[in-house]
C-alpha cells in the first residue's frame, strides 16, 4: 500500500518521528505506539522478509535480537560509568588544567572526538557529559550537548571500533583502512562546531574551577570505568577479528560491559537507582530502531557521492544501523564517505543516535527537536562543511563489491550512473 508513490510503512514510522518532535514529553509512549502500529501493519498486510503473518514478525525480532540487547546492555551499562566517573571527583579536578574562556570547552571537545576513536561513541559521550557537568556546574547549553555527541560521532566515524556503524563495515569485511579517510570530513566538521559552541558555552555558564583543594580522586572509580572501556574494546577487537561467525548470534558487548560491572560490585556499588530512568531513554530507542529495521530499505538509490551526502539527514530520523546495513549489501561506496555520513548524520537530531539518546537521559532539557535544531545549528552546517572538504581533497573513490552476488545489485543502477570511476563534485 502506498500514499502518493510512497510506502505506508515509511509514513507510519514518518508520523511516530513526528510525534516523538512534537510530544518530545511523551516520546516513550509515542514510540511505543509507533513500534505498535507499524508491527501490526506489516504483520496483517506487508509480511515481512523472515516471512508473513506474527510467525514473520518474530522470526524477525529474532534476526534483530542481538542489535537490540547489545544497545540495551550498553545503555544501560554506560549509565552506571558515567555516574563512577563522576563519582571519582575526576570532573571536579578538571577544571584545574582545562584552558581558561571558550578554549576550555572546545578542549574538552577535542577530548572527547579522541576518546570516540578509540571508545564506543556512547561511552564517549556520556564522558564528556559528565565531565562537562561538573566543570559548568550542571548549566549545559542545548548546542554545547549537541556538540558533545557530534564530537562523539565524529570522532568514532574514521575508527572500526569507535562507531556500531563502522564496527559492522569491519564485520562484513571492510577493512580498517577503508574508514579512516572519513577523519578528512570530522576534523574540519569539529573545528567549525566545536569554536561555535564552545563560545556558546562560555557565553552561557564559563568554566567554574574548584576552590576545594581538598578534593581527592577515587582511584578505585576510575579503575572500574577503565576495565569497562578496555572490556568493551578488547571484546569488540576480539570477537570480530576471531568470532566474527559468530558475532551476530550473541550480545558480546552488552555482557561484556556487565560482567566487569557486576565483578567490581564489591568495590564500589553502582548506582542502581539510576537504572528506571536509563531503561525508559533506552526503551525509547529500541523501539525506534526497531521500527526502522522493518522499513521495505531495499529501495535506497544507486550508490554514489550524491546518495551518501543525503543519507546523512536521513540517519538523523531513521537509525543507521539499517541503512549501513543496506548499504553493505548493495555495496560500490566510498566506505570513508558513507562512514562519516551516517555516523555523524544521526548528531543532527538528539534521537539521531544512540549517543545522542545516552546524553539526553542526563540531561532531559536536551528531549526537544525544536531546542537541538535552534541551538545545535551548527552541527548540520558543519556536516555540510566537512562533506565537501572530504570530496574536494579527496574525491569520491568507492570500492568495488566485497561480497558475491553483490554485482548483480549494482550493475543495473551502474547503467545510469558509474559507480566505480572517482569523481568530485
Amino acid at each position: 500500500m502506498e500514499i502518493f508513490g510512497i510506502p505506508l510503512d515509511f509514513v507510519l514510522f514518518a508520523l511516530t518521528l513526528l510525534g516523538v518532535a512534537v510530544f518530545h514529553h511523551y516520546t516513550l509512549p509515542v514510540a511505543l505506539t509507533g513500534l505498535a502500529v507499524i508491527s501490526l501493519y506489516k504483520i496483517g498486510f506487508t509480511g515481512f522478509h523472515e516471512g508473513a503473518g506474527v510467525m514473520g514478525w518474530l522470526r524477525h525480532l529474532q534476526h534483530e535480537w542481538v542489535t537490540l540487547t547489545n544497545l540495551f546492555g550498553l545503555l544501560l551499562g554506560f549509565a552506571l560509568l558515567a555516574r563512577h566517573f563522576e563519582d571519582s571527583k575526576l570532573p571536579e579536578i578538571l577544571p584545574r588544567y582545562l584552558p581558561d574562556g571558550w578554549q576550555g570547552g572546545f578542549v574538552l571537545l577535542i577530548m572527547v572526538f579522541v576518546m570516540s576513536a578509540f571508545l564506543d561513541n556512547i561511552a564517549a559521550a556520556l564522558i564528556g557529559g559528565t565531565v562537562a557537568a561538573g566543570v559548568f556546574r550542571r548549566r549545559v547549553h542545548i548546542g554545547y550537548l549537541a556538540a558533545l555527541v557530534a564530537a562523539s560521532n565524529a570522532g568514532g566515524a574514521g575508527s572500526v571500533v569507535g562507531d556500531t556503524t563502522t564496527t559492522m563495515m569491519w564485520i562484513d569485511g571492510i577493512a580498517p583502512l577503508d574508514v579512516i579517510n572519513a577523519y578528512a570530513a570530522a576534523i574540519p566538521a569539529l573545528i567549525v562546531f566545536g569554536i561555535i559552541a564552545a563560545r556558546q558555552q562560555h557565553q552561557y555558564a564559563p568554566i567554574v574551577r574548584s576552590t576545594d583543594a581538598s578534593v581527592q580522586v577515587d582511584a578505585a572509580y576510575l579503575w572500574i570505568v577503565l576495565l569497562m572501556l578496555l572490556g568493551v574494546m578488547g571484546t569488540n577487537i576480539v570477537v570480530n577479528t576471531h568470532f566474527s561467525t559468530i558475532s551476530s548470534h550473541f550480545p558480546f558487548l552488552g555482557v561484556a560491559v556487565w560482567a566487569v560491572l557486576l565483578a567490581m560490585t564489591p568495590l564500589r556499588k553502582p548506582a542502581w537507582s539510576l537504572l528506571p530512568d536509563a531503561s525508559r531513554g533506552s526503551i525509547f530507542l529500541l523501539s525506534l530502531v526497531m521500527c526502522a529495521s522493518m522499513m521495505p530499505v531495499e529501495r535506497l538509490p544507486v550508490a554514489a557521492w550524491e546518495t551518501a551526502f543525503g543519507m546523512g539527514f536521513v540517519s538523523a530520523v531513521f537509525d543507521n544501523i539499517p541503512l549501513t546495513a543496506l548499504a553493505l549489501k548493495q555495496g560500490g561506496y566510498d566506505w570513508g564517505v558513507l562512514a562519516y555520513a551516517v555516523g555523524f548524520g544521526g548528531s543532527m537530531i538528539w534521537f539521531g543516535s544512540s549517543a545522542g539518546v545516552a546524553l539526553s537521559n542526563l540531561f532531559p532539557e536536551a528531549k526537544s527537536v525544536g531546542a537541538w535544531l535552534k541551538n545545535g545549528w551548527h552541527v548540520p552546517v558543519a556536516y555540510v562543511i566537512g562533506f565537501f572538504i572530504m570530496l574536494a581533497t579527496l574525491g569520491w573513490q568507492p570500492h568495488a563489491p566485497h561480497k558475491e552476488g553483490v554485482a548483480a545489485l549494482v550493475e543495473p543502477a551502474a547503467q545510469g550512473l558509474p559507480a566505480h570511476h572517482s569523481s568530485s563534485p
